[in-house]
């Protein structure tokens, strides 16, 4: 998501696309990100959770688009059926990336089947109207422990990585923790953008230590079937950018129609080139109790 601040009055704005991204939880309560490569023409050099467009002639639904995104991108594949082999699934990232077999048909070929069951709601993201390119991201969340899944489940994995296309997207995966990302983050090692951010800020609260805990996975599940999960976040900048700096305003701010005193905003500093290098969450209310009263406020 662009955190440019000089939209173009005179452009109509472009019409979100529909995509999917994938939170990938494994035991150690690490979180798999893709680190886009400084060239890509999206979201160039950002550490993002694996994801991307929603292809009809691929993707059944927006779960399944997650699915096969997270398989191209990293290699692991959350289905349920007998695994193949690595040089058959790397064949199949391949042709599957390049259009020329439809994931659907790789599936059924070798007898699997995608494991959407695993995957919960984890909000809704869409591109501020004044961006060139607008998406419409569902956030997915799923533990590998529950999940059907083949490919590597801790630490980094570079040796099946730049994915088929020759690294023009992807250039690195790894499972890492919430905390370790904020602090990358802050140290200025890695970019992130508002919605992962967010999504990591809020995980970092609740998976604490190195094992997911049985309290630890309810608490996630428990957000990702309320009001958290199903949360459409539509991020609108407040008054002008100074110096790299803006507020984007999220649903149930105090200025967008939430009660007094109600918070639910971003501070992103952001350089001339648009990379984002600061971020300060302000959310000053019980994201398990209260999201109805926030989402009643827009």
């Amino acid at each position: 998501m662009s955190t440019s601040t000089s939209p173009a009055s005179s452009v109509p704005a472009a019409t979100p696309r529909p995509s999917a991204s994938l939170v990938l939880i494994n035991s150690r309560n690490e979180v798999l990100f893709v680190h886009r490569n400084p060239v890509a023409r999206s979201f160039a050099g950002v550490h993002v959770f694996p994801g991307g467009n929603l292809d009809a002639k691929q993707d059944a639904s927006l779960a399944e688009c997650a699915i096969r995104e997270t398989f191209e991108e990293s290699g692991i594949l959350l289905a349920s059926g007998p695994t193949p082999p690595d040089d058959v699934l790397d064949t199949a990232r391949n042709a599957i990336h390049a259009g020329q077999t439809p994931f659907r048909d790789f599936l059924s070929q070798h007898g699997l089947a995608a494991d959407v069951r695993a995957l919960l709601p984890f909000t809704q993201w869409i591109t501020p109207a004044f961006a060139p390119r607008r998406f419409h991201t569902r956030f997915f969340i799923a533990f590998l422990g529950s999940a059907s899944a083949s490919g590597f489940s801790s630490g980094a994995r570079e040796d099946r990585i730049p994915k088929p296309d020759g690294g023009q997207e992807v250039i690195a995966a790894r499972f890492v923790h919430p905390d370790a990302v904020l602090a990358e983050f802050a140290a200025g090692t890695i970019t992130l953008m508002p919605p992962q951010f967010y999504i990591v800020s809020t995980l970092a609260s609740i998976l604490r230590g190195g094992a997911t805990t049985a309290e630890q996975r309810a608490r996630v599940e428990k957000l990702a079937v309320g009001g958290f999960g199903s949360m459409v976040i539509n991020p609108r900048p407040l008054g002008k950018a100074e110096e790299g700096r803006v507020t984007l305003t999220y649903e149930g701010d105090q200025t967008r129609g939430g009660p007094e005193g109600r918070l639910h905003r971003a501070h992103v500093r952001s350089t001339k080139g648009g990379i984002t290098t600061e971020i300060k969450l302000e959310r000053n209310f019980d994201i398990f109790t209260e999201i109805d009263l926030v989402a009643s406020k827009l």
